[in-house]
C-alpha cells in the first residue's frame, strides 16, 4: 500500500511539474513548456542570460494578452483567418505523416550518398508480360551470362550487349536522387569495378557496374549558347551549324558578351532569352557527354570550346560553383536532403510503417456487422453499375465497417474508395479486394490521424498554435494601433508638436537614386546623365532597365555614400554593384548640415511609428488591468539556473 502511495505521488509530482504554470493573465496561463518552446526558437546569444529571459517573460506576456484580446474581438472566427489557418495546415500536415526515426535514417542515407558521385553503366533486357517459361528462361540464361562476362572483366560493353541482346547505357557519374530509389541501393552496394547480380523487375532484367568514384561534383550554374541541328541532318547542315559555333566562339574569345550572343544565336528556347543560364544542377541531372565537359571548367567566367553531343553542339560558360558540404551537420544540406527525401518514392516505406504504428494511437478496430465477402462482393458490383450514387444505396452504405476513437467510416466509404482508385488508371494495377483493403485502411487511418494531428503531435500542435496567434496579432495590432495610429492626424499633430526636438535630420542631401539593371546599363546611364540629359528622357527610353527615386535622404541611409562623399552641387557618387547583378549610383543636388529641424511632413513616417508605440503601451495598461498578470518568480529562477 505505502509503494502504490508513493508511485501515485511520483505521478502526480510528475504531471505537475511537466505542467508548471509559469505566468497566468486573468484566468489565462502559460506553462512552463509552451514559454520554453517560444524562448528556445527565437532566442540569440546573449552575456546576460537572465535579463534575456526575464525580458522575453514580459514580451511573451505583453503577446499573449494582445491574442487575448484578439480572442475577445472574436477574429479568430473570421474567415479569412480561417482560410489561412487551413492553408497553412495543409502546407505544413504531411511533414508529421511519416516514421521520424525512418525518415531521419533515410535523410543520414541521403547524406552519406550526395558526397560521392559513381561512374556507372547499365545493361537491361525486357520481358514480355505474356512471356511463355521457355522465353524466360532464354533471357534469364542470357542475362547471366553477361553477368558472369561482366563478372571476368570484360569491358567491351556494346560486344557483350549485342551478344545477349540487351540495352546497354553509360549513365555517367550519379549520385543520390538520380535514379530510382531500388537501383540506387544496388548501385551504392558497389565498390568501382563491381558488378550487380542480376535484379528482375517487374518488366525487365537490370545489371548495374561501378566503374570509377570521385567526390560529388556539386552544384553548377552554367549558361549555355546551344546550335542544333535536324536528327537526319546531312553532312553540309552539321558542318554549317559547326562553322558558326566556331564563329560565335571565336566572338567570345574576343571579348564579346555572352549573355547577348545567347539571345542571339542559342537554339535553346527555353534559356536563350535568359542569356542561356541554365537552372542550377550537379552530377546526374544531364547527359553525361555533356556533364564532363561542363565539369572541367576551373573557374567562373571560363567557356568551354564547342562540344557536340546528342543534343546539338554547345558552348558553356561557367557562372558560378556551390560544393556540396562536407559537414553532415550542416543545416542547409540537411534541410534540402530532407525536403527532396519526403518527395521520394523512399518515403513510402516509412509511411506505411508510419501507418502500421498509429493504429493503436487512433482506437482502429474492424466492425464485425459487415463480413468481408460482403465488402468485396458490392466492391466487384461497382463494375457494372457506373452511376455515381451505386455506392450509396447497397445494403452495406450505411453500416460502419471501421470504428477510430472519434467516429467510424460505412460501407459507402470503401464502396467510394474503390470506385475512385479502380478509375485511376495510372495507380490501379490489378490488385485483389484484399490488397485494396489493406490499402484502404491504410489511408483512412492516415487521414484520420492527420485530421486530428494536434491530439497526438505536440510540435504539430505549437505551429498551428504558433500560426494561428501570429495571424491575430497582426490583425489586432491592425485594429487597434497601426490603423488607429495612421488616420489619427489630429493626435499625430499633437504628437509632433510635443516632441518636435526628436525630429531633426542627421546630415543629409537632396539626392537622385538610380538603379540600373546592369554594371554596363549604369555606366551608359550615368554618363548620359553628365552630358545634360535629363532622366525622364532616359527612363522613356529605358523604363524596363532604369529606375530613380529622388528625395531628401540623410547620409546613413544613403547605399554607398559612406564610401565616396563627393563635394558640391550635381556631383556623382561611384557606381556599386549590388549582389543580384544589379547597380546603383548617385547624384547630389544638395547637402545639409546636422540638426536642421524636420517639419510635420517629412516627420510623418517618424511620427507615426513613435505614436503607434504611444497607442500600443496605452493598449497594453489596459489589457493588464482587464487581465492581471502574475509570474512564477521561483519558476523563473530555475530557469536562469
Amino acid at each position: 500500500m505505502k509503494k502504490f502511495a508513493l508511485s501515485l505521488i511520483l505521478i502526480i509530482t510528475c504531471i505537475s511539474v511537466h505542467s508548471q504554470t509559469l505566468i497566468s493573465y486573468g484566468n489565462n496561463t502559460v506553462t512552463k513548456d509552451e514559454f520554453l518552446r517560444a524562448y528556445n526558437k527565437n532566442k540569440t546569444p546573449v552575456s546576460d542570460k537572465e535579463k534575456a529571459l526575464r525580458d522575453y517573460v514580459e514580451l511573451y506576456t505583453n503577446f499573449k494578452l494582445k491574442v487575448k484580446a484578439a480572442k475577445d474581438l472574436r477574429i479568430d472566427t473570421l474567415p479569412q483567418l480561417q482560410a489561412d489557418v487551413d492553408n497553412f495546415r495543409r502546407q505544413v500536415d504531411e511533414n508529421y505523416m511519416s516514421d521520424e526515426k525512418a525518415l531521419n535514417s533515410l535523410v543520414d542515407q541521403a547524406i552519406e550518398r550526395s558526397l560521392i558521385d559513381l561512374h556507372t553503366v547499365h545493361f537491361s533486357i525486357s520481358v514480355a508480360e505474356d512471356a511463355q517459361p521457355e522465353d524466360s528462361m532464354k533471357i534469364y540464361q542470357s542475362i547471366t551470362s553477361l553477368y558472369t562476362a561482366l563478372k571476368s572483366g570484360k569491358t567491351n560493353y556494346t560486344t557483350l550487349a549485342e551478344t545477349a541482346t540487351a540495352k546497354f547505357g553509360d549513365l555517367g557519374f550519379i549520385t543520390v536522387f538520380s535514379l530510382p530509389y531500388q537501383y540506387e541501393n544496388i548501385v551504392y552496394s558497389l565498390k568501382p569495378g563491381e558488378t550487380s547480380i542480376p535484379y528482375r523487375a517487374k518488366k525487365s532484367w537490370h545489371i548495374f557496374q561501378v566503374t570509377e568514384q570521385r567526390k560529388d561534383a556539386g552544384k553548377w550554374r552554367v549558361g549555355q549558347i546551344l546550335f542544333t541541328y535536324p536528327p537526319d541532318a546531312d553532312v553540309a547542315t552539321k558542318r554549317s551549324s559547326q562553322k558558326l559555333a566556331d564563329s560565335v566562339y571565336a566572338l567570345l574569345q574576343a571579348g564579346a558578351d555572352f549573355t547577348a550572343l545567347a539571345k542571339a544565336f542559342s537554339n535553346d528556347k527555353l534559356t536563350y532569352l535568359n542569356g542561356g543560364e541554365l537552372p542550377e544542377f550537379g552530377s546526374g541531372k544531364f547527359d553525361y557527354s555533356f556533364e564532363k565537359e561542363v565539369f572541367n571548367l576551373k573557374k567562373d567566367g571560363d567557356i568551354t570550346t564547342p562540344f557536340t553531343t546528342a543534343f546539338g553542339i554547345h558552348i558553356v560558360k561557367r557562372l558560378g560553383y556551390t560544393p556540396v558540404p562536407t559537414d553532415k551537420t550542416d543545416a542547409s544540406l540537411q534541410f534540402e536532403l530532407k525536403q527532396k527525401t519526403m518527395q521520394d518514392a523512399r518515403i513510402t516505406a516509412a509511411k506505411e510503417k508510419f501507418a502500421k504504428d498509429i493504429v493503436g494511437k487512433i482506437g482502429y478496430k474492424r466492425i464485425a456487422g459487415v463480413k468481408e465477402e460482403d465488402l468485396f462482393r458490392y466492391a466487384d458490383s461497382l463494375a457494372m453499375h457506373p452511376e455515381p450514387e451505386y455506392y450509396t444505396q447497397v445494403p452495406i452504405s450505411n453500416k460502419p465497417v471501421i470504428g477510430f476513437i472519434k467516429g467510424s467510416l460505412k460501407g459507402a466509404d470503401w464502396l467510394k474508395f474503390v470506385s475512385e482508385y479502380k478509375g485511376n488508371f495510372e495507380q490501379y494495377k490489378g490488385e485483389s479486394n484484399k490488397e485494396l483493403w489493406d490499402k484502404y485502411t491504410s489511408i483512412a487511418s492516415l487521414e484520420y490521424y492527420k485530421k486530428h494531428l494536434e491530439e497526438y503531435n505536440t510540435d504539430f500542435k505549437f505551429q498551428m498554435q504558433e500560426f494561428r496567434e501570429g495571424n491575430m496579432l497582426f490583425e489586432v495590432m491592425e485594429r487597434n494601433v497601426w490603423t488607429k495610429a495612421g488616420t489619427d492626424s489630429v493626435g499625430l499633430q499633437k504628437y509632433f508638436n510635443e516632441h518636435k526636438t526628436n525630429y531633426k535630420w542627421a546630415e543629409s542631401a537632396d539626392v537622385l537614386i538610380v538603379n540600373c539593371t546592369s554594371d554596363k546599363i549604369a555606366q551608359e546611364t550615368l554618363s548620359a546623365l553628365k552630358t545634360g540629359k535629363s532622366i525622364k528622357e532616359i527612363i522613356d527610353q529605358r523604363s524596363s532597365e532604369v529606375q530613380a527615386d529622388s528625395s531628401r535622404y540623410e547620409i546613413a541611409q544613403i547605399n554607398g555614400a559612406t564610401n565616396a562623399f563627393p563635394a558640391g552641387k550635381d556631383a556623382f557618387s561611384p557606381i556599386v554593384k549590388n549582389p543580384d547583378g544589379t547597380a546603383t549610383f548617385i547624384k547630389y543636388f544638395r547637402f545639409y548640415e546636422a540638426n536642421q529641424q524636420r517639419s510635420f511632413e517629412e516627420a510623418r513616417g517618424l511620427v507615426i511609428n513613435d505614436y503607434q508605440n504611444v497607442l500600443e503601451q496605452k493598449w497594453l495598461e489596459e489589457l493588464h488591468k482587464k487581465y492581471p498578470v502574475k509570474v512564477n518568480e521561483a519558476l523563473v529562477k530555475t530557469l536562469v539556473k
